[in-house]
């Protein structure tokens, strides 16, 4: 079995994901050193014992994990593969590993994917078209469930080919409970048509990502309110409004017109820094993408959460050029440490959204 797993993650964030998988895997006691190439948009990391990364894959979500995107035990990498037959070796790969114990004929999906690059693009055409022959061929060769599971159970298979070029591929798979259910670990969203700006896409993914539907549901509704600091135009407010909360926009800027007519919003022209809540009003969440140092954010995050003001929270962290996982845990860890010294009990997540760029997004509630 190999002992390589690879992570999808944003082009250019190969360095950060690396420290990542690094401080989570010597946690666990699972040592070994990640390999990356600059824009790749993939890390590989390598264990020093042979069983590592299918342990790591069976006790770490990709959700815990704030910058990779998808995670994927590696059990080959196949080069020079005969373009006549590219099948044939990926499932001898398969065959071997079921004969190693896994229960591949069990295995609930297959996803053939390529890294996120404009270079790699070219190669998703190929791994769509790839993708039902080689189904076929598992099936045939009883290493793929006939009829998966609309919900596969979480120690369940997936299967992962990844290819780098039209001739080369890693062989891997994942497990269902552990792995992104998107294929290439990308959420993909449409922008609403009545959305002021794209941003609005951050906060939606961030919803999706963060919560389950049911938890959604029970989150938002029209007997809460909302705070949006540095609202202007509008983005991250209409997905509140959306969901039936009253929203307070906070910006000095215009808000789209569209917003008011919704009879949800009340514009307040002021510093999203200084704004407090209005008295008597009793706010259930609190939205931030201000374009502000991270270390600032926090600590107004902080304020609200140890002040009463808010219940529930999901903000950017816009970050530095350099050093950019350290400035992530120092904030992270500074935002604990405060809601720890106030005695509040939380749930706190991070996550490099697709729809993110230079930034990651937070998500935070108290009990």
């Amino acid at each position: 079995m190999n002992n390589q797993i690879l992570l999808f993650c944003r082009a250019g964030f190969e360095k950060e994901t690396a420290a990542e998988i690094t401080a989570k895997a010597n946690e666990l006691g699972l040592f070994g050193y990640a390999k990356t190439t600059e824009n790749q948009a993939y890390v590989l990391f390598e264990f020093y014992t042979s069983e590592g990364a299918d342990t790591f894959a069976r006790t770490v979500a990709v959700k815990q994990l704030i910058f990779a995107r998808q995670l994927i035990v590696v059990s080959a990498s196949l080069t020079d593969l005969p373009l006549a037959d590219r099948i044939s070796p990926i499932v001898k790969v398969y065959q071997q590993l079921a004969e190693q114990g896994l229960p591949l004929a069990k295995s609930q999906g297959l996803l053939v994917e390529s890294a996120d690059t404009n270079e790699a693009k070219s190669l998703l055409t190929f791994c769509k078209k790839f993708t039902v022959p080689l189904r076929q061929a598992l099936r045939q060769a009883h290493l793929l469930a006939e009829k998966p599971q609309p919900t596969p159970p979480a120690n369940a298979l997936m299967l992962h080919v990844v290819f780098t070029a039209n001739n080369a591929c890693f062989v891997g798979y994942a497990y269902a409970g552990k792995q992104s259910p998107h294929f290439m670990g990308i959420l993909r969203l449409q922008l609403p048509k009545l959305a002021p700006s794209r941003s609005t896409l951050k906060l939606e993914e961030a919803i999706l990502t963060f919560m389950t539907e049911q938890e959604e549901k029970q989150r938002f509704n029209d007997s809460q309110v909302g705070v949006d600091l540095g609202a202007c135009p509008g983005g991250w407010t209409y997905q509140l409004i959306k969901r039936g909360v009253f929203v307070y926009a906070v910006d000095h800027g215009k808000m789209a017109t569209s917003l008011f007519d919704t009879g949800r919003i009340e514009h307040c022209s002021e510093d999203g820094f200084k704004f407090q809540p209005p008295k008597g009003k009793q706010v259930q969440w609190l939205v931030c993408d201000m374009v502000e140092k991270p270390s600032r954010i926090t600590q107004l995050i902080a304020k609200w959460f140890t002040n009463g003001w808010t219940q529930q929270a999901i903000f950017n962290l816009k970050l530095p050029m350099k050093k950019r996982y350290a400035e992530v845990q120092q904030c992270l860890e500074n935002l604990q440490t405060q809601l720890k010294d106030a005695g509040l009990r939380y749930q706190i997540q991070a996550k490099q959204l697709y729809h993110d760029r230079e930034e990651i997004t937070v998500y935070m509630r108290v009990y």
